[in-house]
């Protein structure tokens, strides 16, 4: 059975940038995402890249984004020589 993540690792640059075409302010996303400006701003400058599923939600909502349109791209390991 497929378990949902715990977390989401977030692109802060990509929810920076989805919110700022928005013309929305932080605190007004924020507010609409039910999450702090403050960590919002810790996601947005990459001091934080991990949310939990509903917050994401919330946040993926209020911007009116997809859900790959916030998650930081997928680690690719070096090539092995």
């Amino acid at each position: 059975m497929h378990q949902p993540p715990t977390t989401f690792q977030v692109n802060g640059a990509a929810i920076r940038e989805i919110r700022k075409a928005a013309g929305v302010e932080t605190s007004q996303l924020a507010e609409r995402a039910g999450i702090s400006r403050r960590y919002l701003s810790h996601l947005e400058n990459g001091t934080r890249s991990h949310m939990r599923p509903g917050p994401f939600a919330r946040l993926r909502q209020a911007l009116g984004a997809a859900e790959y349109d916030l998650l930081a791209p997928p680690e690719v390991p070096p090539p092995k020589e």
